[in-house]
Formats: structure tokens, sequence, C-alpha cells
């Protein structure tokens, strides 16, 4: 059977097939949905309440909640699917929400949507999926699911503009082999574009910025919140421990933080030299303190991987030549995945500056644009 006769690559034609479909409200999920019953699916549209209703109702283009559901909801009647909204708010506060402020109590830079997609969407939903007797999960991300001599496997999206693999690094193999990606092929103008042809009312929707529990991007503010008391004060250091300054909580600063230390940023590197920015180069939960230094104090050669999720195929060997991302934003750099004494690590081909404990180390094919998968930054 062709990819035209089975495009979701299901060994069967889709006449014969049920899909779920996540919706969360937005352009995407809502296109995939379309695009898969016109393609002759039968889909059920569901969408996850995630948070406070009540609150969340004010908030536009806020993910899984508000007038996202509402959209969703107007938008499976428009395309005439089954629609259900399941109030996954408990699950969502203690897998994400209460993780994401004790990871800042912990002197990290988390990143919820990860945690969101590793728990309550990629493991929940797919529960709710099977419980359906659906024979796939699809969602609205850009990622493309091939699969290869081993089984699934994960590729980048072909917009480099929109490819959300580093927040999907954590899907296990067991999932990918569930989950569809119907979008992994198109660029955003594309699927805008058949939002419009389907009639769909969201196809100029603007993308939310923000996360979605995190209004205006305060995030000290969401972490007071859930843990008071989390904003202590204490000392700005520099290397050697010599006080600088004072602070109002280590969750306001982030590792590579430049601006808003609250001591001018610069101080002398010697009496009558020249003087140097200063950056957060450590955070020291326990003592409450920050620690502040030149940029080049800032590189790291080897980062500390844990929890490493391997979509490679089988069990990854030593010294495993691959690509690695630090950050959502950045490119792609050599690199090797080792075991070290204290685990699984990356050591870097060129050092990188600015890499932070909580975010994610996700790992490509040298060769190409598989994503091999990747782990938690850990402490080193």
């Amino acid at each position: 059977m062709n990819r035209q006769d089975d495009p979701l690559d299901l060994g069967k034609p889709p006449a014969a097939a049920r899909v779920v479909v996540a919706m969360s409200g937005g352009v995407d999920s809502t296109t995939t949905a379309a695009m898969l019953a016109d393609q002759g699916y039968e889909v059920i549209g569901v969408t996850l309440q995630l948070y406070d209703h009540g609150a969340a109702i004010k908030r536009k283009n806020a993910c899984c909640a508000g007038e996202d559901i509402h959209d969703a909801r107007t938008a499976a009647e428009r395309i005439g699917i089954p629609h259900y909204v399941l109030d996954y708010e408990s699950q969502f506060r203690q897998a994400v929400m209460e993780d994401f402020a004790e990871s800042y109590l912990r002197g990290e830079t988390p990143i919820p949507c990860v945690r969101c997609n590793q728990t309550v969407k990629f493991r929940d939903l797919l529960t709710v999926a099977r419980d359906l007797d659906a024979d796939c999960l699809a969602t609205g991300h850009y990622v493309r699911r091939t699969v290869g001599p081993a089984g699934p496997e994960m590729r980048v999206g072909r917009d480099p503009a929109k490819d959300q693999s580093y927040f999907l690094f954590a899907t296990t193999a067991e999932q990918l082999d569930y989950l569809r990606f119907p979008l992994g092929d198109l660029t955003k103008t594309e699927t805008r574009d058949l939002a419009r042809r389907y009639g769909l009312e969201i196809a100029d929707k603007p993308e939310s910025q923000d996360i979605c529990f995190v209004p205006n991007g305060n995030y000290a503010s969401v972490v007071e919140k859930l843990r008071p008391g989390a904003a202590d004060p204490g000392e700005i250091v520099d290397l050697e421990g010599q006080v600088l300054g004072h602070h109002d909580g280590i969750i306001h600063y982030t590792i590579g933080q430049r601006r808003g230390l609250g001591i001018g940023g610069r101080r002398d590197e010697a009496e009558g030299g020249d003087s140097a920015p200063l950056f957060v180069i450590r955070l020291e939960a326990e003592a409450k303190r920050v620690v502040v230094g030149p940029r080049e104090a800032l590189a790291r050669a080897v980062v500390g991987v844990g929890d490493l999720n391997w979509l490679g195929g089988g069990a990854p060997v030593e010294d495993v030549p691959v690509r690695v991302k630090l950050r959502s934003t950045m490119a792609p750099v050599a690199a090797t995945l080792r075991q070290g004494a204290g685990g699984w690590e990356v050591a870097l081909d060129t050092p990188q500056y600015g890499v932070a404990q909580g975010q994610a180390a996700v790992l490509y094919a040298a060769e190409d644009d598989q994503v091999l998968g990747g782990g938690w930054i850990r402490p080193t």
C-alpha cells in the first residue's frame, strides 16, 4: 500500500482507520484534524483542559484553556467530527507546574513544554486514544516520523523555522510507534493555506508566545504563587566568593544572564584595569547564592546528561558521534556521546557558553536529520 492510499502508514486505507487528534485550539492541531478527515479517516478530536478554566477563559491564545478550548470545539463542529474536552488540571499541576516550581528552586531553568509532552500529552493522552480504540494519536507538531531498519524514527521537520524536535526528545520508542505527525513535511505558511482551504476560522490565528500557565512571561510570580517564600534574598558573589551585591531570590536568575544583575553588570578586572561584563555562572540553591564572573567562565566542554532517552535503535554504544542542541534556539553542534564517571555525557568539539541545568541536551545523528533522543542537563 503506497503513501497516497495510506498517508499515516497504518497498514490500512483511511476509511478503515480511526485517529484521535490532540486539538489544542491552535491552527496546527486544528488543520491536522481537518486534513485527516478530508483524507477519509474517522477522526476524533480530544482537547485537554490543563489549568484553571475560570481564570484562563479570559486569556487569548492560551494552549489547552480558555478561548482555545472554544476554538477547538468550534473547529470540530466545522470539520464534522466528535470532540471531547477532558479535565486534566490536577495531572497537569502535579506533573508540570509543581515540577516547574521545584526546578527553579533547585537553581535550574526548566522546560515545562517538554514535561507536558512527556507526561500529560504523550503518556495520558495516548492512553485515552487507545481506550477509544484508535489506530494512532496524531498531533500538530512539526517533526517527521519515518520507519527505518530498527523501527520508527523521529526526524526534524522540513521547515527549520518550525522544527519542534527539541521539545519532543523525551518521546519513547513505544510512543513513537503509535504517534503520527501529519504536518512534518509542511511549512507554517502551507499549514495556514490548508486551514483557509478547509474554511477554518483559525487560519490566521496568532501563535501563543508564552508558556500556557505563565502570563506575560513572568516566571518568578508563578513560582512564588506555587511556592510561597521562594524568592528568599541572598548574596551575589564573584568566583572567589567576594560579595558584590544582594538579590531578591535566585528564581529571578538564569545561567548566562548578563542584564538585570543589580550590580551594574561590570567590575574592574584589576586595579586600574579595564572593566569586563559579568554573567551568571552558577546558582547555588542551598546557599541562596548567585555566582557571577567573566564570560569565559561559562565555557563548557563536557555536559552531563541525565535520564537519557535513546531513539537511535537498540542501546546506545560508547563514543557515538552526534550533533547536539543545548537550547531550543541554537543550531546543533558537533559532539560525542560517551559514558563518563557520573553517567552519560556529551563531549563538545567546541566549548559552548550558557549551558543551564534543567535544560535539555537533544541529540541528532552526525550525518543526517534523525533525532537520536536526549536527556536533561545535569550538574557537573
